[in-house]
């Protein structure tokens, strides 16, 4: 009679023990779908936030790296009336403020474009350093020679340490897409 207790007990919850069972795995997975289909949600709704904010971090770095452009700096601040010391000190002052001007875009980029555009300002300092360096007298130059020589540099250099970094941020902001 205990044998056929337990074979009755098992006909009754061994059906039971499967059927939940399969309920709680079809409720896991359910729940799974809809926590992965609210993680898509979320991140299309903060993609629709944070892409007009690093599209325009991007417009942003590249106009920092086109105004610190020697050519375009040098056109930008007029070293007429001014001695060399003073041009090189205005040359020095206006690329760290559009520099540190732009810092923050750093958040929405890459580490190795954010890179890029540091070493770019840095290789345009040290261009202009070693121009006013190369002047024979330099308290006495006129800016106008401080100039020339930061041109005939960037001449000879053929780069513009400007164009890998304007490079690298243009690639970053198609990848966006």
């Amino acid at each position: 009679m205990d044998s056929a207790l337990l074979i009755d007990l098992l006909k009754i919850t061994l059906p039971a023990l499967i059927v939940a069972g399969t309920v709680y795995y079809l409720i896991q997975q359910y729940l799974e779908k809809d926590r992965q289909r609210r993680l898509i949600e979320l991140r299309l709704e903060s993609s629709k936030t944070t892409l007009p904010l690093r599209l325009q971090a991007y417009e942003r770095i590249i106009l920092l790296l086109e105004r610190i452009t020697p050519n375009n700096l040098l056109v930008r601040l007029s070293s007429a009336g001014q001695t060399a010391p003073e041009y090189h000190r205005l040359l020095i002052q206006e690329i760290r403020a559009e520099y540190e001007h732009n810092l923050s875009q750093q958040l929405y980029m890459s580490p190795e474009a954010w890179a890029q555009v540091r070493q770019a300002k840095e290789g345009i300092v040290t261009l202009i350093n070693k121009a006013y360096q190369s002047l024979p007298n330099q308290q006495q130059a006129r800016g106008t020679e401080l100039a020339k020589r930061v041109l005939e540099a960037l001449l000879t250099d053929e780069a513009d340490p400007t164009t890998a970094a304007i490079d690298a941020v243009k690639r970053e902001a198609v990848g966006l897409f």
